[in-house]
Parts: structure tokens; sequence; C-alpha cells
């Protein structure tokens, strides 16, 4: 096996490692009850690029010719060797890594797929700051759709079943999706799984940054004071009176949601405990990615 591929399957496990030790600080940080969602959204957005985009990388350019000290991890090395010079051990990796990633990317393309023929189905709505609002024939949404240029899909006939202020409940959630460009991170993150899904922790943070993209975008609505209007909300289009809706998307981790709107006052979070989950997860950050490139520096250059 070539040299350059052993190192660039050694970096890549050094680099997972690290990231999987940054994931597993993110996931005991937000396990936190208190704190902003706001705040665990972007840990967790900031978690799952780093997996598919490692710093470590760019420090590498920056910093790796200066690190005279940097050692390589003989254990991950050695195993990484041995392995790779096995010719049929590699090769049956190799086969299973791409029938894996070319299912993930099917899957994909599929609800890609899906959600475009979905949008032929949608009437022109309006604008909701500068927002355009349409109306889905199939009576699914609320949701926020669109990569690129967002718009708000909700259900045709929503009127019938929901006050105003609790379509204005929706909308604010929906907005802070659309302004937030979450389809694209969605989009970012399972291109990303496509190449790592055999990683445990990437499944992880992918359903955690699903979970907090949701809490997230009903904190603008609490602020508003409309919390308890989309409780009242997500009730009935989780559970709609006769065949006017079916079930919706917004009903997406609805018992975490109900929870947190329905606490006692749900709008004081501790920003100071915010603010210290902010800096120990990026000291944390910052160290995984230090120690990528402290073990990963010799590699490339030759040291040691």
């Amino acid at each position: 096996m070539p040299e350059y591929i052993v190192r660039a399957f050694y970096y890549a496990a050094i680099h997972l490692m690290f990231a999987s030790i940054v994931s597993l600080a993110a996931l005991a940080l937000t396990s936190v009850p208190r704190g902003s969602a706001t705040t665990k959204y972007w840990i967790w957005t900031a978690t799952s690029v780093n997996f598919f985009l490692p710093v470590g990388a760019i420090l590498d350019r920056l910093w790796a010719t200066h690190l005279s000290w940097a050692r390589p991890l003989g254990i991950i090395g050695g195993e990484i060797h041995d392995i790779l010079q096995n010719a049929a051990v590699a090769a049956l990796l190799g086969v299973v890594w791409l029938l894996g990633a070319t299912l993930m990317l099917v899957r994909l393309c599929w609800r890609i797929r899906a959600e475009r023929r979905g949008t032929r189905e949608e009437r022109p709505g309006f604008l909701a700051h500068g927002v355009p609002v349409q109306f889905a024939a199939d009576g699914q949404g609320p949701e926020m759709a669109g990569v690129l240029r967002p718009r708000i899909s909700l259900p045709d006939g929503i009127d019938r079943l929901l006050s105003e202020p609790e379509i204005n409940a929706v909308l604010i959630h929906e907005l802070t999706h659309a302004r937030r460009r979450d389809n694209l991170t969605r989009l970012i993150y399972e291109a990303g799984l496509c190449v790592l899904w055999f990683h445990p922790l990437v499944w992880l943070a992918g359903s955690r940054l699903a979970l907090y993209r949701e809490l997230s975008c009903d904190e603008p609505v609490i602020q508003s004071g409309h919390g308890g209007d989309l409780v009242s909300a997500l009730t009935k289009l989780a559970n709609p009176e006769g065949t006017l809706l079916q079930q919706t998307t917004a009903s997406s981790f609805l018992s975490h949601r109900l929870a947190r709107l329905a606490a006692s006052q749900p709008q004081q979070t501790c920003r100071a405990q915010s603010t210290l989950m902010t800096a120990v997860f990026a000291a944390v950050f910052l160290a995984g990615a230090f120690e990528t490139v402290a073990h990963t520096a010799c590699c490339f250059f030759g040291k040691g």
C-alpha cells in the first residue's frame, strides 16, 4: 500500500478520535437542563461540521512546521499500517464502506426528490418578513422548504384549524428556520453522513442537531409571548380534528417541545450558564484540533 495512503488513513483516524472526544463533550454539556437551546444548537452544529471539515487540517498548514516535539500515536499508526498491508482486509473494508456510502447517498437523493415532488403541489400565499409562504395541497406541514431560497409551507386550510395567534406562533418558529438556513445545515450534515455513515457518534450528532434545531426555533416564540399559542397549535396539528390535516412535521420531538414550552418560566434561561457552556466547548474544540495537529504533523513533515 502506498505510503501516502497509509498517512491519509492515519490522519483520518486521529481526526475522528479527537472529533469523537469533542462530540462526547458536547453531549455532556448540552445534557445540562438549563441553558439556551440556541446555544446548544450551535454547539452541535460545530460538532457536526468538525467531523466533516477537520479544523486540524488548517492548523497543520499554519503550525505544523514549528511543532518539532510532535509525535505520532504509534498504536493507531501501527494498526492502520498492518490493516492496509493486508490486501484482502483492506479490500473488504473498502467494499463495505463504499456499499454503505452508496446506500446513504441514494437515501439522501430519494429524500430530496420526494421533497421537490411535494413542492409542485404548493400554491402561492403571501410574504412573511420577506420569506414566501405557500400552501401545500397534500396537507403536510408546517415546514420550511428550500435550501438557498427558503420558503415556508403551510397546510392548505390551516386557517380553519388554528386561530390567528396560533398561526403567528407557527410562523415565528418557521421564520427562524428560514433565516438561519437550517435546511442548508441539514443538507451539509447529511452529505457528510454519506461518508461517515459507520460512525455512531455522527448519527448521535445528527439526532441532537435535529432536536435542538426545533427547540431553538421555539425560543423566539417564547420570547414573543406566544409560547402558549404554539403549544395549542402543535397539539391541534399533531392530532387534527377530522381529516383536514395529516401528521405534521411540526410534531417532531413533540414531547420535548411541549415540555419546554409548558415550563413554568420557559423564557428565563441562564445566560451565565450558556456563556460558560460555550466557553468550555470552545476550549475542548480547540484542544481537539490542536491535539490532532500534535499527533499528525510529524506524519506529513517527516518529524520523529
